[in-house]
């Protein structure tokens, strides 16, 4: 996704795409990616685009807001922001700190409980912790 790609994905999600969040943009929507708010600012300062640790957190969280990209938290510590945005769960790599999605048909679920009076199911987040064998 080019530049200008991003600005019309951004205006479509009622975004108003200023030099900083089109920055911001390029490096997390541009490709299929899971990136961490300080691998984002890193690939920011790298490519010589003027922003802020506060700019990045916050048009992340904007991001987020507005359904450009969901946060998959892997530990308490660990958060990654996702620009792809359908059900989907991931493996992470505890190892490597990889994040990989899997496809939600490749993973069964089976909840026969009942929701808590007036709630309704949402979404299923799935992380499965993976790491090298016999470590």
């Amino acid at each position: 996704m080019n530049r200008e790609e991003i600005a019309h994905l951004l205006e479509r999600y009622d975004v108003t795409p200023t030099q900083q969040r089109l920055d911001v943009g390029e490096v997390i929507l541009a490709t299929p990616q899971h990136s961490s708010a300080d691998q984002v600012l890193a690939e920011c300062k790298a490519r010589k685009f003027r922003v802020s640790k506060a700019t990045v957190y916050n048009t992340l969280h904007l991001f987020c807001e507005r359904g450009l990209l969901r946060t998959v938290n892997v530990d308490p510590e660990r958060q990654f922001y996702d620009p792809t945005v359908r059900p989907h769960h991931h493996f992470y790599n505890m190892d490597t700190g990889e994040l990989t999605d899997i496809e939600p048909d490749r993973v069964s679920l089976n909840f026969t409980g009942s929701f808590p009076a007036g709630t309704e199911q949402r979404g299923v987040d799935i992380v499965i912790r993976i790491g090298a064998k016999g470590v």
